[in-house]
């Protein structure tokens, strides 16, 4: 059933990941505390390693390979085990890494690898019970944990000293790390100028967050950022009633927070269970308050999938939309 298979795809583990794991470059020693991420073993994705963000899927066309923008990249919760104490992932467990690189790393990465280099770190990410969990002390720190991770890892990237543009990219839980990370470093600070755009897609990221870095009004603009969260139309459930403040949406098929519904024509196509299968023009779109409402969306299957929140799907819906737009992007922060 589609439904199964977009699960396992993206976040659950699957007998599947077991025969990707790789255990070949993993450290010898092992020291509890931070990642030390000058060794590639804790990135899932790195301009010096073959992982999946470099795959191209036979239908994304790409005529000149060109990389003079970085990403940092920052996958959604993978650690979805029931929580049974532990609050932050194991980064050595095998299985948790092979399933974060076969569903984010190859799906969402991947969108990114025809103009960029892709820096994804591993990191103690907090199990996803942690977003529910009564103690909020102890989720805090969790989450704090991931942070220390991510931060580390930026603080790496840094001093590699590429001193190129990048585009901060993220899904999800890797957004909530992501946001913190673009107040801590870019906002209002001496690397604003090197921002091309940041994708902070999964997470409601509100309107005044930043002092000086703004949403994206439309296509052309650079140092800013897009963000939405995928709902099928007509859906107003606990995601949408319990924010408090106005959010940032941006409708991926016209890149404006305008609220008139993009038809399916402006939808250049989804990549979902099938990596070398686009799936074409499978919705409308529309923002609808705090979230985005697109119509069902249409493709082998979709009947099986009834749920009304397409979460799994932000980025995947609209893969080659993001496609496009990340050029469009580095082309008009180039010649600005």
């Amino acid at each position: 059933m589609f439904v199964i298979l977009l699960i396992q795809v993206i976040y659950s583990c699957s007998p599947g990941y077991i025969s990707r794991i790789n255990r070949t470059d993993k450290p010898d020693e092992y020291q509890s505390g931070q990642p030390d991420y000058s060794q590639l073993y804790y990135w899932a994705a790195h301009p010096d390693k073959k992982d999946p963000s470099d795959s191209i899927s036979k239908i994304a066309v790409i005529k000149q390979r060109d990389t003079t923008v970085d990403v940092f990249f920052l996958h959604p919760t993978t650690f979805t085990d029931a929580f049974n104490g532990v609050t932050n992932a194991d980064i050595f467990n095998d299985t948790l890494n092979a399933k974060t690189d076969y569903s984010s790393i190859l799906y969402q990465a991947s969108i990114f690898n025809e103009q960029n280099n892709i820096f994804a770190p591993r990191y103690r990410q907090a199990n996803i019970n942690m977003y529910y969990y009564s103690d909020t002390n102890l989720a805090r720190k969790a989450f704090d944990t991931a942070y220390a991770d991510v931060k580390n890892a930026f603080v790496h990237y840094l001093s590699l000293k590429r001193n190129k543009p990048v585009i901060i990219a993220a899904h999800s839980q890797g957004t909530q790390h992501a946001a913190r990370l673009i107040k801590e470093f870019f906002d209002d600070k001496e690397l604003q100028d090197k921002l091309v755009i940041a994708y902070l897609i999964g997470m409601p990221i509100p309107k005044n967050l930043y002092t000086k870095i703004k949403p994206c009004t439309d296509s052309s603009q650079t140092g800013c950022f897009v963000s939405w969260r995928t709902f099928r139309e007509q859906y107003e459930g606990p995601e949408y009633l319990k924010l408090e403040h106005e959010v940032v949406v941006t409708n991926p098929l016209t890149w404006t927070s305008d609220t008139t519904t993009a038809s399916k024509n402006n939808h250049l196509g989804a990549l979902l269970y099938n990596y070398n299968k686009k799936i074409n023009a499978p919705s409308n779109a529309r923002i609808h308050n705090n979230i985005l409402w697109i119509s069902r969306p249409r493709f082998p299957g979709s009947f099986l999938y009834t749920s009304k929140n397409y979460h799994v799907g932000d980025y995947n819906l609209f893969y080659f939309n993001i496609r496009k737009d990340v050029g469009r992007r580095i082309n008009n922060y180039l010649i600005r």
